[in-house]
């Protein structure tokens, strides 16, 4: 991209040749450089050939070819402060964190099943995940993530394909998703705390450890309790949560939550119902008697000869729909200080979450923020979060970000409008096209 007002000085003339000046190999480099930086939608054929936070993805059947697209979020603490209560943010957060494309079976027992995530745990923490929704188990005398039924970890799964699946489930009762020891991912979380000293870092934990002090134990061996942020510095009554900058100062810069409510008073591990809400994930088929439990299991059962199938997914995608889960204080419920938002399918699928992290996601998001007594989501759970046909969850929870801190749509025009003064203005784009998540210029 050529810029007309470029100066390039005289060269010199050698034996007949003409050599330029050294500015001009400069200004042809700098030429190359912007030529070679896409914006998210134009086309591409590898990520080099994209611009800083973003990779080269083809989402068929959108389009026909691959394009930019987001693969990193917008750092809220760094674009504008972080000086806020921290529930005055919002926080990009992945279903099923450790099941991931590709993890090998550390059991030794081959395993084929589900997966919601494509990069490590440390990945997706640099790319601007915060918030990891993690399964823990006892298994093996152990704690290990795992995703079962009956709060059972097995170490093999007994399906190749749908079939199977539904003839493996109904005669064995029971079916597990990735397991690993849960000390390897604590590792990874420790270690990007250490590396990264502004960041906090949340872990919602739906969680069958039932060994007496299981989960402390593997949280000291991690090293993570001196992250630690305590139950006695969280809100009641829906009041707001400490400063950022200041659990910053304090190094208390990990939150965790348990599904298990006894846990608050025997191990120091909150309850999570006691501090956020979340939208229902239940949701029914009344032909097959199909039910959706939210970050359930996968299970099959003959029942007066139907077909129970509880799994993870789906009412937090029904348009228009956002109502609390079982376990959850009514959304609109304000003595809740936290909303968590779920947006992913009950049968994880790669191929169509590219389209799921569209417009019906930002829909979602509004339908949600009118549900939860005009409370904006502070955490959104989506799974395969990199995938999308633009900004996808990123430009998501930049929405969200926006909303609640200056009323913008986008969290990049709120240091505009700190420092100019002026309403909700994103140059060089003059908006955000919320049906494809672009800016528009």
């Amino acid at each position: 991209m050529a810029r007309k007002d470029l100066f390039v000085g005289r060269g010199k003339k050698m034996g007949g040749a003409f050599t330029a000046a050294p500015a001009l190999a400069l200004v042809l480099l700098v030429a190359l450089s912007v030529a070679a930086t896409a914006n998210v939608g134009d086309s591409c054929s590898t990520a080099v050939d994209c611009g800083g936070g973003q990779w080269c993805f083809d989402c068929q059947p959108e389009f026909a070819g691959s394009s930019c697209v987001r693969s990193a979020a917008t750092n809220p603490f760094q674009l504008t402060n972080n000086s806020l209560p921290f529930n005055k943010y919002a926080y990009l957060t992945t279903h099923n964190s450790f099941a991931i494309v590709g993890e090998p079976s550390h059991t030794g027992v081959p395993r084929i099943t589900f997966d919601n995530q494509e990069d490590t745990v440390t990945d997706q923490l640099n790319n601007g995940v915060r918030a990891l929704m993690l399964d823990t188990y006892d298994f093996k005398g152990d704690v290990w993530l795992c995703h079962s039924n009956g709060g059972k970890c097995n170490d093999f799964t007994a399906f190749v394909s749908e079939l199977d699946v539904a003839i493996s489930l109904v005669m064995t009762d029971r079916v597990s998703e990735p397991n690993e020891p849960a000390l390897d991912t604590f590792k990874e979380i420790e270690a990007f705390l250490g590396a990264n000293p502004s960041e906090i870092v949340t872990l919602i934990l739906e969680d069958y450890v039932h060994a007496p002090n299981g989960l402390t134990n593997v949280f000291k061996a991690s090293g993570l309790m001196k992250y630690w942020f305590p139950v006695s510095k969280m809100p009641q009554k829906g009041k707001d949560w400490p400063l950022v900058s200041d659990m910053v100062a304090s190094n208390q810069r990990l939150l965790v939550f348990t599904s298990i409510r006894s846990k608050q008073a025997t191990e120091g591990i909150a309850y999570q119902w006691n501090y956020m809400v979340e939208n229902n994930c239940e949701t029914s088929h009344p032909l097959l008697s199909i039910y959706f439990f939210c970050r359930s299991t996968f299970l099959l059962h003959a029942r007066d000869s139907q077909i129970l199938l509880i799994t993870d997914g789906d009412d937090g995608m029904d348009a228009g729909k956002c109502s609390n889960r079982a376990e959850s204080a009514p959304l609109n419920d304000k003595t809740k200080s936290l909303v968590l938002v779920n947006y992913f399918p009950s049968v994880p699928v790669k191929v169509t979450a590219c389209l799921q992290h569209s417009k019906s996601l930002t829909d979602m998001v509004n339908t949600c923020y009118g549900a939860a007594g005009n409370r904006w989501a502070n955490l959104l759970a989506v799974d395969y979060y990199k995938r999308s046909d633009g900004g996808g969850a990123f430009q998501a929870t930049d929405l969200l970000n926006g909303r609640l801190l200056c009323g913008c749509q986008d969290v990049k025009a709120c240091s505009v409008r700190r420092e100019t003064g002026h309403t909700c203005f994103l140059p060089p784009c003059a908006s955000v096209d919320l049906d494809m998540m672009l800016c528009e210029s």
